[in-house]
């Protein structure tokens, strides 16, 4: 290349010296500057390199500073990987992060999510997805050289000699064979399984297993896998750092088998490498890779060559592939029992950014008033039911909160792990005053004045709070009088413990009676309601005791009261997305609960009005909702950093009144 890109270096380890020596020989790019925890080390690192003393760094913020480095490999231990990732995405800096990515799937999302944001090239650095060796197999693989794949066993282990005190025996590093090498027999097992079923990338398992042992420490001293892909496809993967093993791959298919003795590090200053390939029924053959390219060469001109991509190529890594590899590898941890000091509950870790929560610029969120709050409501109203791992809970808050959102929907029902997760989260960000809790409880069948106190107080505590802002009764129980439930929580009014008050699934005849009661008793009455509304009308309930206030009546009633509605299931439920269908049915609740041949109009207009203004149709779903001629503030329940992402358009989507009615069908 005329203008080779500059590389710079974090973190003066074995590996980063491995690259920096790789780069001598790279065709695309050139090593321009080392970032290390101190200046002693990054000058006898720079000298090794004969780089200039203004390419030696003492910190990993100097080197992100320097405006001659275009691109950085990052070579820090594995927990570090995700804030200097991302804070080198905020740095305008193009990525190759060594692996593991991240320490689990959610770090991996907050990683590629600011690499997205800042338009940064990412690739997670699988060397040796880059070498000729994985090139000319995927070719015979591709050209079903031994039929089609049924089985596949990949290894990566060594023996270390135990030590309680080095970096791969340390949980806190992450430690253990899973993460540190595992990651590869597990990448090579995908990348298989995908050509065998003609995929583009590599394939996701539909189920994990496993067994291992862990050490004293808490990392795993060697584990062995089982992944079942689609078609029958299975794999085994074994790893360890506490005993050695036959490190190769092997793949069976209907006409034979390969089996490749060393294609983890394949030619690391060139020279050959080899592929066993034995046919049913003819002599086996050896097949010569032979090469003059370095390995890490080949990685970094992998990047250097799709810069304007901002990712690898298949069978490079691409970032699809490194969110599969790291959910394969979560589960493959789960199964045996092994789990992070910083991934517990109650660790102290602060946003993956190393930086302080913070709006970020030029955020779209909306923002309006309900009843008794002095606070503001976003808009949009986050979901908090299903973030049982702390690690998700973090991500998917701090994302949320620095969109602009700051109201969150739990519920009593939803369990002790969701609640309490917020309520860290909220206390280790300190919080409180900031944000909006909608708690709701006394789910049926405690749906009572008396169990509505003693949930209340439950979720209190999960919650690490002594108040929720805005409290739903989560059903309703038409044999009580209304009255009941008025004066109970007009006394945790008193008590602080509330701030204002609604229902959720309550018909609107019980909600005026309610109002009517609380006027002529001189108390608080219902601030909102918390109904199901959408788009797309609820034909049969999702749970038992569900109300739906999308019927004309319901919106009627809520145009003329102007009491506000923070609807559940905004979206229905993934109707307005490509898992809905006429012909899809395999999801058995989106059919029985949203498909009806007026829904599936409703949808075609959505599609139809989401081409005119470039955005997706869940967007002019949400939007409907948000463009009502009443206050709402539709809870949304991202799964993902990538859904999140998605239906944030909506904010910046206005419908005008004839657009509402004719998507509704009313015109």
């Amino acid at each position: 290349m005329s203008n080779p890109i500059a590389w710079g270096i974090i973190g003066a380890g074995g590996i980063a010296r491995t690259f920096a020596k790789g780069l001598a020989h790279s065709k695309t790019g050139k090593f321009v500057a080392i970032g290390s925890r101190t200046q002693e080390s990054a000058d006898k690192f720079g000298k090794e390199f004969n780089l200039p003393q203004s390419g030696c760094h003492g910190s990993y913020e100097a080197l992100l500073a320097d405006k001659s480095v275009e691109a950085v490999y990052i070579a820090t231990p594995h927990p570090m990987h995700a804030e200097w990732a991302i804070k080198a995405a905020q740095a305008g800096k193009h990525i190759l992060c060594e692996k593991p990515i991240g320490m689990n799937q959610f770090e991996t999302q907050a990683i590629i999510e600011a690499a997205r944001r800042h338009d940064v090239f990412l690739m997670e650095a699988f060397m040796y997805r880059c070498s000729p060796l994985i090139g000319k197999l995927v070719e015979l693989l591709r050209n079903k050289a031994i039929g089609d794949i049924r089985i596949i066993q990949a290894t990566f282990s060594f023996h270390a000699g135990y030590n309680p005190t080095s970096r791969i025996w340390a949980n806190e590093l992450g430690g253990g064979g899973i993460l540190d090498v595992g990651c590869y027999a597990v990448s090579f097992s995908r990348m298989v399984a995908g050509i065998a079923l003609g995929l583009e990338g590599s394939a996701e398992p539909i189920s994990v297993s496993g067994a291992g042992r862990l050490a004293p420490t808490g990392a795993d001293d060697y584990a062995v896998g089982i992944l079942k892909f689609p078609g029958d496809i299975v794999a085994q993967v074994a790893t360890g750092v506490g005993v050695n093993q036959d490190n190769s791959a092997r793949i069976y298919g209907t006409g034979g088998n390969i089996v490749v003795p060393w294609p983890w590090i394949p030619a690391k200053e060139g020279g050959k490498t080899v592929i066993n390939l034995n046919v049913n029924g003819k002599p086996a053959e050896v097949i010569e890779v032979d090469t003059t390219d370095w390995l890490y060469a080949l990685e970094a001109d992998m990047v250097g060559r799709n810069i304007a991509r901002r990712q690898g190529v298949f069978p490079a890594m691409t970032w699809d592939d490194s969110l599969g590899n790291m959910r394969t590898l979560d589960q493959w941890r789960s199964s045996i029992g092994l789990l992070y000091d910083i991934e517990k509950p109650d660790a102290k870790r602060g946003p993956l950014s190393g930086q302080p929560l913070k709006l970020r610029p030029n955020n779209k969120m909306k923002y309006g008033k309900i009843a008794h709050l002095d606070k503001k409501v976003s808009r949009l109203v986050l979901g908090v039911d299903n973030q049982t791992f702390m690690p998700h809970a973090d991500v998917m808050f701090d994302d949320y909160f620095e969109r602009g959102g700051n109201t969150f929907d739990t519920a009593h029902i939803y369990g002790p792990n969701n609640e309490g997760n917020l309520g860290r989260w909220v206390e280790k960000r300190g919080v409180r005053e900031q944000v909006v809790i909608l708690d709701k409880g006394a789910h049926t069948p405690f749906c009572n004045p008396k169990d509505l106190v003693t949930q209340h107080k439950e979720s209190l505590e999960r919650l690490r709070t002594n108040y929720v802002d805005i409290y739903m009764m989560h059903r309703d129980n038409p044999e009580i009088p209304v009255g009941e439930f008025i004066d109970v929580l007009n006394e945790l009014v008193k008590k602080g413990s509330i701030k204002a008050f609604g229902g959720s699934n309550w018909a609107t005849s019980r909600i005026e009676a309610g109002n009517e009661y609380a006027k002529k008793k001189g108390l608080q009455g219902f601030s909102a309601a918390s109904n199901n509304f959408s788009l797309a009308r609820m034909i049969d309930a999702v749970w038992a005791g569900c109300i739906a206030s999308s019927d004309p009546a319901s919106r009627a009633w809520h145009t003329k009261s102007q009491l506000p509605l923070m609807p559940w299931s905004s979206q229905a439920r993934g109707f307005f997305t490509d898992r809905a269908g006429p012909d899809k049915k395999s999801d058995g609740e989106l059919v029985r609960c949203w498909y009806s041949e007026d829904n599936f109009r409703r949808r075609d207009r959505a599609i139809e009005l989401a081409k005119k203004k470039n955005v997706l149709p869940i967007n002019i779903a949400l939007a409907y909702v948000l463009c009502q001629p009443f206050p709402t503030f539709p809870l949304v329940g991202p799964r993902t950093l990538e859904e999140t992402r998605t239906t944030w358009p909506a904010l910046d989507v206005e419908l005008t009144a004839d657009e509402v009615k004719w998507l509704n069908l009313e015109s």
